[in-house]
Parts: C-alpha cells; structure tokens; sequence
C-alpha cells in the first residue's frame, strides 16, 4: 500500500474551511428540526389521548405511517413531491428561501416527531390518571391541564428517550445531503472528490458527529440531574 495520509489538507485551507461550514450546516438543520419535532411531537401525542375519535384516528395514522416508512424515502417525497401536497404559495415561498434545507427540515420533522409523540405518550401514561381529574376538577379545561400538570411532569420522566431521539436526529441529518444540502457528510463528500482523501475526510466527520453527541448527551443529563436535585432538595 502506497497511499500517503495528510491530514494537514483535511484540516487546513479551504478544505478545512468546508468542514467547519458542514458543521454549522448539520448544527443549524438538527437545532431547527428538534425544536418543530418536539412541538409537533407534543401536539400529536395529545391528540392520542383526546378522547375525541377523529383526533385519535388521525394522530394514530400519522405515528404508525412516518414511523413505518424509511426515512430517505420520505426526504425524496418532500423535495420531489411536496408541491403536490403544499399549498402553492407556500412552495412558492420555500423555493424562494431554501428548498433544500427547508425539505431536509419537514421530513426530519415528520419522522422524528412520530416517534417523539410514543415517547411523550409513554410518559402521559406514567402519571397517575387522578391528577387529570384533579386538575380538570380545579377548572382548568382538558389542553390546560395537559399544559400546567402534566406534560411538565411526563416531560422530566422521558428525558432519556428524548436524548435518544434527538440524538438519532442528529446522525439522520446526514441523509439530507441526498438532496444536495451541503452538510457535514456532504462536505466529507465533496474532499474526497476532489482529494482523493476519504479516510481522512470521512474519519474527521466521524469524530464530529461523535463529539456533537457525546457533548448534547452530557449537557441533557447534566441539566436533567441538577434539574431532579433541585426538584429533590
């Protein structure tokens, strides 16, 4: 074997400067598409537990069909077929922004928040169903006392699978450079082609996906546990 590493090239120059703008790319698509997930994953998760039959119905659908069907698949529906299932204005208007980024977003959105939405039921599910009672007995109405009493309580029970997700999240965002965004993988990508040094660029990448979760997973349970002792003391 005579291939010579370099890593200098990898990490310096205008290659290096391509993976620090990959990096902020895969930091910028994951930190947007957690928070729509979380917020669509809650909707969804109350839903399931309405007890009005249509909201039921539908919430079931979503969760069983987004959380069955392969990701990639659905990153292809969202940036070849979204105009068939967006209004036109508002095609109109991601077409004028970032299509790209913005299609990597909805369908990590949609996929992540199906599974979010068993998490957060799960936890719903592990308080005790008289606090509902009491709380809807105080006066407050039923999406009140999800607000106030519950969801406060099931979120800090699931934190865990929450990481979990929001870290698989993380690592998904990869695919999205099948649609041309230029993130972290897509620019690994790009210094190999050029390069001809792909153990280099791919391990780089590697490290840094790596590290971007061990650091997310530290600073959640680090806030977690200092969050539990102050509920403790």
């Amino acid at each position: 074997m005579n291939y010579q590493f370099n890593w200098e090239l990898v990490l310096s120059g205008k290659y290096g400067d391509w993976i620090i703008d990959g990096l902020i790319l895969t930091l910028k698509i994951s930190a947007v598409s957690i928070v729509f997930t979380m917020l669509l994953g809650t909707i969804v998760a109350v839903m399931r537990m309405s007890k009005v039959k249509p909201l039921e119905w539908l919430s079931f659908a979503y969760v069983e069909f987004f959380r069955n069907t392969p990701l990639l698949v659905q990153i292809f529906f969202w940036y070849f077929g979204s105009y068939s299932v967006l209004p036109e204005a508002v095609n109109e208007w991601l077409y004028e922004q970032d299509f790209e980024f913005a299609a990597g977003v909805i369908s990590l959105t949609v996929y992540t928040s199906a599974f979010i939405a068993e998490e957060i039921r799960a936890g719903i599910f592990s308080i005790p169903k008289n606090q509902l009672e009491a709380s809807r007995a105080t006066g407050l109405s039923f999406l009140q006392s999800y607000r106030f009493v519950i969801l406060p309580q099931a979120f800090r029970i699931i934190i865990p699978p929450l990481i979990s997700q929001s870290l698989n999240l993380i690592k998904n965002s990869s695919l999205v450079m099948t649609i041309g965004v230029m993130e972290l993988t897509y620019m690994a990508r790009q210094i190999e082609s050029y390069t001809f040094h792909g153990f280099e660029a791919f391990t780089v990448a590697t490290l840094i996906y790596l590290m971007i979760s061990l650091v997310t997973s530290f600073c959640i349970n680090m806030y977690n546990k200092h969050f539990l002792l102050q509920i403790k003391y």
